[in-house]
């Protein structure tokens, strides 16, 4: 298996591809662009099972109606943002932008922390709740990589001003849930580069002292 970061719209949201030897997918994360994202998935000849979304606000889903057009493919979100994907107001994207995004499919539901098993992926779910209050982030163990979405970036953490954040909630989730991961473990942000949980406990800012 191998992981691809594409950043895409105006934010530079990471949209990542997970790939399988066998020519499978999932995408996490369709942002924005979406004609882009489906053409280089065409190009390198990847069959999509399902878009997994860390959470809802309008720069990771925005892209999301492009996927589905092409290949009708389940998408995976928590059960407390599930209003969020078709209304504007509820996914930022009515004042941030101007522009409604509304998702047009119905998602499925995750209600609890879970193994996830999709083709030849399995995921470990944990619910990191903080920056959002559906916030999943997204554990592969075997290949000891966390796509953790707006939670844990490298040096920073997510915003908590927008609608349903909650500062200490997320300072529980990253202590609670993420940094008791290994420390070679990476971290796959939903905005910049990737980082490591170790990194991240010796030098974020932000978690010093927590």
């Amino acid at each position: 298996m191998k992981w691809e970061r594409i950043p895409l719209g105006p934010l530079q949201t990471n949209a990542y591809i997970l790939s399988h030897s066998d020519g499978t997918c999932v995408i996490f994360d369709p942002g924005s662009e979406g004609e882009k994202l489906v053409h280089y998935i065409e190009q390198q000849g990847w069959t999509p099972l399902a878009i997994l979304l860390t959470h809802a606000h309008f720069d990771h889903i925005g892209a999301i109606n492009d996927v589905q057009k092409k290949w009708k493919i389940p998408i995976y979100i928590h059960e407390q943002e599930k209003e969020w994907l078709a209304d504007p107001l509820l996914n930022g994207s009515a004042y941030f932008i101007g522009e409604q995004i509304k998702v047009n499919y119905a998602p499925q539901c995750l209600k609890q922390e879970q193994t996830l098993k999709i083709g030849n992926f399995t995921f470990e779910l944990l619910e990191t709740p903080g920056h959002s209050p559906g916030s999943i982030s997204y554990y592969l163990r075997e290949m000891e990589v966390i796509f953790s979405g707006d939670v844990l970036f490298a040096g920073s953490i997510g915003r908590t001003d927008l609608p349903g954040g909650n500062y200490d909630q997320l300072m529980r989730s990253i202590h609670d849930k993420l940094l008791g991961l290994p420390e070679e473990t990476i971290v796959l942000p939903g905005h910049g580069r990737e980082t490591t949980i170790g990194a991240e406990m010796d030098s974020n800012p932000f978690l010093h002292g927590f």
